[in-house]
């Protein structure tokens, strides 16, 4: 860091198997950043989940004709150009395919994901 930036290509990173597919997890080593970032492609098989302390923004990079985030229980469409703040303790379910970058406060913890289903 002694240019005082980080640079991350996401397209090197190893994927890491989650709830909603597969994940790529930038700046998590990163110790004066305070949270995650996360390019996520998101299956058809998206388990329910939620998180007791982090909150998640998602960005919506692409997704199917169809797509939607179930949040709670209620189902609202999404497509490109999408952002939803989702808080600690939302239940949620991307439903479709998508690719989303995920912004994730404070940094991801594999151990505060709860899968519902």
């Amino acid at each position: 860091m002694p240019d005082g930036y980080e640079i991350v290509d996401f397209d090197r990173l190893p994927p890491a198997a989650c709830p909603c597919g597969q994940a790529r997890r930038a700046f998590a080593g990163v110790p004066d950043f305070p949270g995650t970032i996360h390019r996520t492609e998101i299956t058809a098989a998206a388990k329910t989940h939620y998180h007791n302390r982090l909150t998640e923004i998602y960005y919506i990079l692409e997704c199917d004709a169809g797509a939607a985030l179930a949040l709670n229980g209620k189902t609202m469409p999404v497509k490109p150009g999408l952002c939803i703040l989702i808080r600690p303790g939302v239940r949620h379910r991307a439903v479709g395919r998508m690719t989303v970058l995920i912004v994730v406060f404070p940094k991801f913890d594999p151990d505060d994901e709860v899968v519902v289903d």
